[in-house]
Formats: structure tokens, C-alpha cells, sequence
């Protein structure tokens, strides 16, 4: 198989339902390399029976932190990859009832490993540029509806995110909106399990 596919767990070994990361099989010689980014075979062989409908692509230079974003009445699945440089990308699962409930998963994003990211609707998600400049690029399961956009901050205590941990001493780079987020909130209604938006 073209793919590996690896369930993301917390520190404690809980599962987070439906996070994966995602290591393609990559042919390299000294003409360059070839690698398949997405079979809808081999994902719906592993369970991973979602319809993309739209591609997004951005640039961003090192320190350059955006997110965590969410869409409340069209949540969008998300599989996505460094095209080119390094970046820390994060997952806060936001559905009611989840075992992973208001936690994260945390994963280096790098051109050079070709790994991906799949993040099911229902999560929050976010992303730190690590390398000089970075192209990030992401199929989405639904299409973007500027209507619905949510957030939460990059660092909220709540969650907790460990940004130090692969960027040392940081001061991220943010759009006026993602320093305006409403905190997060363990007595909030955010989504159910089927990723329904159950809020306010």
C-alpha cells in the first residue's frame, strides 16, 4: 500500500476518533522523487470514506502562526501537508461527549517527510511556520462559508498548546482576527459527534 495510515492518540494513549497522520510510500532517485498525495482507494480502504470538494494553498514566512479555526454550520474535514518547508500543525478536537474532549495533537508537517494530516470535522486547527517560508497546502471535505467562520486562541489556557516545544521562544505572526478569538470554554457547546454545530 501507497500509505500508511496512523491513529493519533494523547500522551496517555486515549485515540482521538478519526485524527490521523498520514506517511505516503515516496520514490526518489537522482531525477527527484514521486509520490501519490491521494488514492480515494487505499483511504477508503482505511476508513477514511470522506468527499473532498475544494483545495486551498498558502505561503507564509517563518513565525507566521494561523489559527485555530473552525466552521460551525459547514465543518470541514481537512488533509493537508507542507508543499514545501516545516511547520507545527495542531488539532483541538471540539466535539460534546468525545473522550478527546478540549485536547490536542500536535504534529511537524515537512516537505522533506512528505507527511500528511487528516483532520475530521469537529476540530479546530491551526499551524506554526517552522522553516524559513512555508506553501501549506489542504483538501477540504466542504467548502468555505465565511458565514460560519469560529475560532479559539492559538494559546489558550485551556488547551494548553505546547507551541515551545518545537519553536523555542515564540512571538507568532497573526492576522487581526486570530488575536481576537473567544476563549475556550469545557462548559461550551461546540459540536456533537457528528460534527453538527450544537453552540450558541
Amino acid at each position: 500500500m501507497p500509505f500508511a495510515f496512523n491513529k493519533c492518540k494523547t500522551s496517555d494513549g486515549v485515540e482521538f476518533e478519526g485524527l490521523y497522520e498520514i506517511q505516503p510510500k515516496v520514490f526518489g532517485d537522482s531525477r527527484g522523487y514521486f509520490f501519490e498525495v491521494y488514492s480515494e482507494k487505499d483511504f477508503f480502504d482505511a476508513g477514511l470514506t470522506m468527499k473532498f470538494v475544494q483545495d486551498n494553498q498558502s505561503a507564509s514566512g517563518k513565525g507566521v502562526l494561523r489559527g485555530l479555526h473552525f466552521q460551525k454550520q459547514h465543518p470541514q474535514g481537512k488533509l493537508v501537508r507542507a508543499v514545501s518547508g516545516k511547520v507545527y500543525d495542531v488539532a483541538v478536537d471540539l466535539r460534546c461527549g468525545s473522550k478527546t474532549f478540549g485536547k490536542y495533537f500536535g504534529v511537524i508537517l515537512d516537505s522533506e517527510k512528505q507527511n500528511q494530516f487528516y483532520i475530521p470535522e469537529g476540530f479546530a486547527h491551526g499551524f506554526y511556520v517552522l522553516s524559513d517560508s512555508a506553501v501549506f497546502a489542504y483538501k477540504c471535505t466542504d467548502f468555505y462559508d465565511p458565514k460560519g467562520e469560529g475560532g479559539i486562541p492559538w494559546n489558550d489556557t485551556a488547551i494548553g498548546i505546547d507551541w515551545k516545544a518545537v519553536g523555542g521562544d515564540i512571538e507568532p505572526l497573526l492576522s487581526d482576527k486570530d488575536g481576537k478569538h473567544p476563549a475556550f470554554g469545557m462548559d461550551k457547546k461546540y459540536f456533537d459527534m457528528n460534527a453538527k454545530w450544537i453552540g450558541d
